[in-house]
Order: structure tokens, then sequence, then C-alpha cells
């Protein structure tokens, strides 16, 4: 990968651009506005927001604003939670289609799963919304479909039922927090795996051992943090709202991390994690 356009391909033979602009926590309204269209400005190609985000209508906004055709930006929204089930997947799908102002979706992944501790019929719930995926994409409304937050006894839930195969996982995944099996479940199924919070919502940046490892490439440490995730294989998903930080984030492409050092920072466990089981959180 040599710039922001350059892309992975998907299973189904669909390109997308290698590092996608992040969303979450962007406040509804001109802040989320004016970041997605700075970093379309910038050369974003990569968009990924959530209705479970509450920002789809500004997302919009921020690339209509920035100009560029639909057909070269990449859009990413999920299914909220709460939504599961077969009509009221096709439901929100329409609802996410209007507030972002497009007729089609680059990729459209069920934002979190059904988690048994809570739904006592997340097996039912699991299947028909999968189905109602399947649906979207047969008819042309999803050029892409997939997971997000899914471990890998859910990944394989879907697969016992799936007509089609997933073709992306959206997982939490950064320094100290790797999910190894969750991405190994991944590369097996030839889904790929993208990274959320690969700067862990700027708790990495309290880590001196990272720190020191920016400095010695002469690096900021979000742009050591992103460019390692991609190292790893994985796309990763920076997020800000500050249009320098927008800009830096996207310097990732003229400097390699040494195998050596690669393998320090996979080394590195104490930057913590979110907090969010897919096995225990409803939102």
């Amino acid at each position: 990968m040599k710039k922001l356009t350059d892309t992975f391909v998907l299973k189904n033979g669909v390109a997308i651009p290698c590092v996608g602009f992040g969303t979450w926590q962007s406040p509804d309204g001109e802040v989320a506005t004016a970041a997605v269209q700075h970093a379309v400005e910038c050369g974003y190609r990569h968009v990924d927001t959530a209705a479970g985000y509450g920002n789809e209508g500004s997302v919009a906004e921020g690339i209509r604003r920035a100009g560029v055709k639909r057909e070269e930006i990449f859009i990413t929204s999920k299914l909220a939670n709460g939504r599961h089930g077969y009509e009221e997947t096709l439901k929100a799908f329409e609802e996410s289609l209007a507030l972002l102002k497009t007729d089609y979706l680059d990729l459209y992944l069920i934002h979190w799963p059904a988690p048994k501790a809570t739904r006592a019929d997340w097996e039912r719930l699991s299947v028909e919304t999968w189905k109602a995926f399947e649906k979207l994409y047969k008819d042309g409304r999803i050029r892409a479909i997939g997971l997000s937050n899914f471990k890998t006894h859910h990944i394989e839930h879907i697969l016992r039922y799936a007509e089609i195969m997933p073709m992306v996982d959206q997982i939490e995944y950064h320094i100290s927090w790797t999910q190894d099996e969750t991405v190994e479940t991944c590369k097996k199924y030839g889904i790929l795996t993208e990274a959320w919070s690969p700067l862990r919502t700027g708790e990495i940046f309290k880590n001196e051992k990272v720190k020191a490892m920016a400095e010695k490439y002469g690096r900021s440490m979000a742009q050591l943090c992103i460019r390692w995730v991609l190292q790893k294989g994985l796309l990763p998903l920076p997020k800000s709202v500050t249009p320098s930080r927008i800009e830096e984030n996207a310097k990732i492409f003229d400097f390699n991390i040494s195998a050596e050092d690669m393998a320090y920072l996979d080394s590195i466990d104490d930057c913590g994690w979110s907090g969010k089981d897919p096995d225990t959180v409803w939102f």
C-alpha cells in the first residue's frame, strides 16, 4: 500500500480503499460534516459511519460539500443494535440510505451480534438479519456485506446458515488488543478484518513505550499506530475531527516499521481496551 486510494480486494472482487476515515464519536452536525469534508478533500476515499453513531446525515453533507463523485467514495454504514431481524433490517437499511442521500451502500455491516446473554432469540435474529443482508446484496443495493464486532463463534454461527459469505469483520484492534483468534478466523474464511479504534480513542498516547517508538521513527504516535495496523494486513479506521490530525493520519505511506519493532509493538499489553464485549454488550 502506497497511498490512501490503494485498495484491499474483498472476496467478491470489490476494491476497498486501504484506510478508512472513521466517524464514531464525531458529533452530529457541523463538527462531523466539516471533518468528513476535510478528510475527503485530503484524499480519503473511504468513509465509515453507522446508524448507531447518529451522524449519517452529517456524513452525507460532508461528502456533498467535498464535491467528489459518489462512485469515487466508498461508504460503509452499519445496522443499529435493536434492529436485528429480517423486516426490521430492511427498514433500517432504507432509513440509512435516506440519511446518507444515496441509492446504494458500498459496505453494510451488522454492527454488533445479538448477544446470547441478553437475547433469548439470538439465534433466530442472527440468521434472519443475515438473510436480509443477502437479499439487499442480491438486489444490488449493497456492493459488499459483512459483520462488526463478531468473534469466532459469532462468525461461525452465521456461516452455518449463509448462502453468501461475509466479506468484512470490523473489530476493535490496536496495540495491546489484537483479538488474534478472531483475526485468524477471518483469514481462514477470506474475510477482511477492519480495525476500529486503532488509536484506542486517544488512550494510546499515554503509553511511554509507544511514544518512544514513534520518536525513533520521527513520527507521531498516531502515524505509528495506524502504520502498525496496516503492516499487520488489516484496514485501519482512524478518526479525528481536528484538520491537522486528519491530514497527519493520512501520511503513513512513506515509512516502514522494521520486523523487530513490529514484534516489540506486538508485545505491548498495557494500553487497555474499550471493555465492550460482543457477548454481553447491548446498547
